[in-house]
């Protein structure tokens, strides 16, 4: 038998979502009674929330946790949760018997009782996915940071053939617009000044008739509110009235993550995504007609089964067609139950290794292209946290570029600054007016 927890730590690996649930998990936690953990100090309970996407990521988690064991031999209460949890359930459980229980994405707003469960010696696991029942469990929100996250959908029905969302966060599910509005107005309560609004599709949100637009525009009539961002979309939930949001809200930032995974349409087809480079570049011109100094970022997949050097020649050529400010790459990484693990043409790691390689220059060459090219703006930057120097802070400009100046401003301000000098991952700015009251 363990005793119970008073205090936790939480880790969260991933995507910005599971940065959402971490959140989530601590504000629950602490309504519980339990208190963080300060840093430096032993938690009685950790939770591990897990990413599933990539298999270092997933053996991360399973290393962390052989890490937890103290020098006397003692350890704190484990709690394995997020997509690991949810992919592995009881798999979990008998890989380390360090884990004393595991909670899926769907199911963490339990953590508390499985908790009790665990103090008591059983070894809890829920990996149900029911409809979004967790919010309403979820306390109220209290704090947010200047720039805070807001899940408005979850789950994925696309079913790219490398993917496990599906799997793992479930159907596509939206969350109802009044509890989006009302966790949206208590963060605007708690300090936000920006809202990102998350979804694995969040373009594909609807609710009662109503899409991600008409919620944009909802959204942006909150005092206080000062911006709004949504990520990740799918180029097939771009509807043109999303895009006309773009050019009509002035809260709506220009920046549009959009993935496209590769630039070659053979390769397109064979992870099922529903795009074709033409009708991506279609997409990307109509949103650059409705706001002209858009930030395009995206990801992609280098290495994909059967991917030839004339299929990543034309991932090079779409990047160079759209002049990105910015992109994520990966190799591909076979996840287990997926169709594209079990395709033939597995790509070599020393191949994927190279192309990746080349695919970062190129990317860079456009992020620094479209810095450079900001030099000389006049624009409003959102402090988040101190710099390195003494009197420096960084914030973010509209277009998601990190940006360091010299300010008495504090964050949540927003400042206006002179963008003076561009480097490959930040701008420097130069304060010009007194910072706005917050």
């Amino acid at each position: 038998m363990t005793s119970a927890p008073k205090s936790f730590s939480i880790k969260s690996f991933g995507c910005q979502m599971n940065v959402y649930d971490g959140d989530r998990m601590a504000e629950l936690l602490a309504d519980s009674g339990l208190a963080p953990a300060g840093p430096g100090e032993d938690a009685d309970l950790v939770v591990l929330n897990t990413c599933h996407i990539r298999e270092k990521a997933a053996e991360k988690a399973y290393s962390d946790i052989g890490r937890l064991r103290r020098e006397d031999g003692s350890r704190p209460m484990i709690a394995l949760a997020g997509c690991v949890a949810q992919a592995e359930g009881a798999e979990a459980m008998a890989r380390s018997k360090m884990i004393d229980m595991v909670v899926g994405p769907q199911a963490y707003h339990r953590l508390p009782e499985m908790i009790e469960q665990a103090s008591r010696g059983a070894r809890p696991i829920d990996t149900d996915m029911p409809a979004l029942s967790k919010f309403d469990a979820l306390p109220r929100r209290r704090r947010a940071a200047p720039s805070a996250f807001l899940t408005v959908q979850e789950g994925c029905d696309k079913f790219c053939t490398y993917c496990v969302v599906p799997y793992t966060r479930g159907a596509e599910v939206s969350r109802a617009w009044e509890h989006v509005v009302a966790e949206a107005h208590a963060l605007v309560e708690g300090g936000a000044r920006e809202i990102v609004l998350l979804g694995q599709n969040v373009n594909a949100w609807e609710h009662d008739g109503r899409g991600l637009a008409d919620l944009i525009r909802a959204l942006a009539g909150i005092d206080g509110l000062e911006r709004i961002r949504y990520t990740t979309s799918h180029p097939a939930d771009m509807t043109d009235d999303l895009i006309a949001a773009h050019g009509e809200i002035g809260k709506l930032m220009p920046y549009l993550h959009l993935p496209v995974q590769s630039g070659s349409d053979r390769i397109l087809k064979a992870m099922n995504r529903s795009h074709s480079t033409a009708s991506y570049l279609r997409t990307i011109a109509k949103v650059r007609a409705a706001r002209p100094d858009i930030a395009i970022s995206g990801d992609f997949i280098v290495g994909f089964p059967g991917e030839t050097e004339a299929d990543f020649a034309a991932t090079l050529e779409i990047v160079d067609a759209v002049g990105y400010a910015a992109a994520y790459s990966f190799k591909y990484s076979a996840r287990p139950g997926t169709p594209a693990a079990q395709m033939e043409d597995q790509i070599a790691p020393e191949i994927m290794d190279q192309r990746l390689q080349r695919l970062h220059a190129k990317i860079a060459e456009h992020q620094l292209a479209f810095n450079r090219a900001s030099v000389g703006r006049e624009t409003q930057v959102l402090v988040e946290r101190k710099g390195r120097r003494a009197g420096q802070m960084i914030g973010r400009s509209p277009w998601l570029q990190s940006v360091h100046f010299e300010t008495a401003a504090t964050p949540g301000d927003l400042v206006d600054v002179t963008l003076v000098s561009a480097g490959p991952n930040s701008m420097a700015g130069q304060h010009v007016f007194p910072a706005k009251a917050a």
